[in-house]
């Protein structure tokens, strides 16, 4: 075990020497990417570790489905997180799915484990074309985005992602954000945007210290504020904040997401959901490349033929 520890400690310090951001300060320009950067080399040290144990490493990969087996398969994963681990009253709960409108015009985006053929991981594309044959996007219904969505440029719409409980960790969510990337930067997107959800406490929603606890970087200006449909009524607020900040959302504000406005009171998936986006030009081009190597050249060919369908 000390060997192995030693070995990961010579790893790392030699995946930084290689890099320029050894020589740089610790700020929260580079921040990001280096405890990533550490992070995803422990990732790939311990499935080479698990390689040589009497456990198959997991093996994930990523790809857009038209596939209606996939489809239905990723529809069930959706029902097991939203509805049975998170409570959420589905129209389509009867069926042990989870399915809309939205889902007959999106991209379908899967993380796939190979060892098992099975989906642990997902979410849903949609681009403005898909959009205008949709007749809205999914986030219309939650909050105003005429400011935001006159803004010169394309845009993206992610939704309902989410990970298989059994494969929690960042393996499926950095397979399933390289995948992304790549799909952005194929399709010459200049906008990312979604809904972050915040479950409530058991006292209720603690608006104010969420946005306390956000770096005020990961706020965007007034200007790109969108109005929520339904805010937060004030007697469903509390002053501590119990849950905390969802892991998905850290990820995102990681990845350099910018919150806009205040957040919109979802009463049929019980959560608060912040509308997020990202300005893709802002992506730090070396993050960029290092999620795309992560994908294989089959999986870069499923992502390339689907971005404008």
């Amino acid at each position: 075990m000390l060997i192995s520890i030693i070995e990961l400690i010579f790893k790392i310090n030699n995946a930084l020497d290689s890099t320029h951001f050894c020589n740089q300060t610790y700020n929260s320009q580079f921040f990001p990417f280096k405890i990533n950067y550490l992070f995803i080399h422990y990732q790939e040290y311990m499935l080479t570790t698990d390689a040589k144990s009497t456990k198959p490493a997991r093996k994930l990969s990523a790809q857009i489905t038209s596939d209606s087996n996939r489809i239905r398969q990723a529809q069930k994963l959706r029902y097991r997180v939203f509805a049975l681990d998170m409570g959420a009253k589905l129209k389509t709960a009867a069926e042990g799915l989870d399915y809309d409108e939205v889902d007959q015009y999106c991209d379908h985006l899967v993380v796939i484990d190979n060892n098992s053929d099975r989906i642990v991981g997902y979410t849903r594309l949609l681009n403005q074309t898909q959009a205008e044959k949709l007749g809205y996007f999914y986030s219309q219904k939650e909050f105003n985005l005429d400011q935001f969505i006159a803004l010169p440029g394309k845009f993206l719409e992610i939704g309902r992602t989410c990970v298989d409980p059994d494969f929690r960790g960042s393996a499926v969510l950095t397979t399933l954000w390289s995948a992304l990337i790549q799909y952005c930067n194929d399709g010459h997107y200049d906008y990312l945007f979604g809904c972050a959800s915040i479950p409530p406490g058991p006292n209720g929603y603690a608006v104010d210290a969420i946005f306390r606890s956000i770096d005020s970087k990961s706020i965007a200006d007034s200007n790109l504020a969108v109005t929520p449909n339904i805010p937060i009524p004030e007697h469903l607020k509390c002053q501590v904040d119990e849950s905390g900040i969802p892991p998905l959302l850290k990820a995102y504000l990681r990845f350099g997401v910018q919150i806009c406005g205040e957040p919109f009171w979802d009463a049929d998936f019980n959560v608060m959901d912040l509308f997020i986006m990202l300005p893709l030009e802002q992506l730090e081009t070396k993050y960029s490349k290092h999620y795309m190597s992560k994908l294989s050249p089959s999986v870069a060919l499923n992502l390339e033929t689907s971005v404008e369908r």
